[in-house]
């Protein structure tokens, strides 16, 4: 079984001390917007204890920033799941759907009798926007537009009904991962604003995008059944199985070899960013800044893995019947 696979992941767990708290107002959040509703979907939402990945993966978030860490993460989960359906197997309705929310991004108010994600997105937006740093706040409208625009590119993959190659998975699975969001919200969290020179290096520019395909490559092993079910084609163990023409468990290795291997990376980069520092003349306060965000990255990595694999969302099958949607409530519509 996929869920019993083990990664060797060489970064820290810690976990937020406002953790117990943050249940109760994630619930609420939830809620009033709309999100989850009835008793089954409520129960279904709470079984995934989003507030417990929140607090993982943002251990030096408390009060309202880890909220609105959690906050997001329950936005992206049911956001995601409103295309486990029929809606997930036309590319030009969905586009059309995410048009919505990148029009958000870039400054429209969502309109009368609007949806519950919509709503519910344009708050998270407002909150993490607010007082933020120019360079934060054109980098993650970038991030949130890639994230929504690849739902479109992921329902064509679906109804193509076989894996693409993996640069295109990679190009799809990284937008829909949206796992570039939750390090900017990162930043945001631990009140930190890396300089220019810095971010753009090329270590932390490949520790980023290794932190990205870590979380999404492990992601992929543990929800596999459940994607497979559902005829989802942008998953690492299903692309590796068919491009080499290899058995499920060869396809399972290779997998957690793509992880190893990325691991290893990160930390021989890590080691070269004192380095850098050097060369760019940073101040001992930006080279502490650079190093928080170093811990931000591993703490994310580290944090979903450990949440996914207690999570009731891949281990549970009995709650939602592989045979029809994805979800309890249609909430993308009035």
């Amino acid at each position: 079984m996929p869920q019993d696979t083990e990664f060797d992941l060489p970064f820290p767990l810690r976990v937020s001390t406002s953790l117990d708290a943050s249940r109760s107002r994630n619930l609420e959040w939830v809620q009033q917007h709309g999100l989850a509703v009835r008793q089954e979907s409520v129960d279904w939402y709470v079984s995934w204890d989003i507030p417990r990945l929140a607090a993982y993966g943002f251990p030096y978030a408390e009060g309202p920033e880890l909220d609105l860490c959690a906050d997001a993460m329950a936005f992206f989960f049911i956001f995601d799941d409103q295309f486990d359906g029929p809606l997930g197997q036309a590319p030009d309705r969905v586009a059309a759907v995410c048009q919505g929310f990148i029009d958000i991004v870039h400054g429209a108010r969502p309109y009368s009798g609007h949806s519950p994600c919509s709503a519910a997105f344009a708050d998270l937006w407002q909150r993490s926007t607010h007082r933020a740093p120019p360079s934060w706040l054109a980098r993650a409208a970038h991030e949130w537009e890639y994230y929504f625009a690849t739902h479109a590119h992921e329902a064509i993959n679906r109804c193509r009904g076989v894996p693409t190659d993996m640069e295109q998975y990679l190009q799809v699975r990284r937008g829909i991962a949206a796992t570039g969001l939750p390090l900017s919200l990162g930043e945001r969290a631990a009140g930190i604003s890396v300089p220019p020179a810095a971010f753009h290096s090329p270590q932390l520019r490949i520790m980023r995008e290794i932190a990205v395909d870590i979380t999404l490559m492990c992601n992929d092993v543990y929800s596999l059944e459940k994607e497979e079910a559902r005829g989802d084609m942008d998953n690492l163990v299903l692309v590796i199985e068919h491009e080499r023409r290899c058995s499920r468990a060869e396809s399972v290795a290779a997998a957690r070899k793509e992880v190893s291997r990325r691991c290893r990376r990160f930390q021989h980069l890590a080691r070269e960013v004192p380095a850098m520092y050097a060369q760019l003349g940073l101040t001992p306060r930006q080279r502490a800044v650079v190093d928080a965000y170093i811990e931000v990255m591993t703490a994310w990595v580290s944090g979903y893995h450990a949440w996914e694999t207690e999570t009731l969302r891949y281990l549970s099958t009995e709650s939602l019947p592989s045979s029809g949607p994805g979800y309890f409530e249609e909430v993308l519509y009035p």
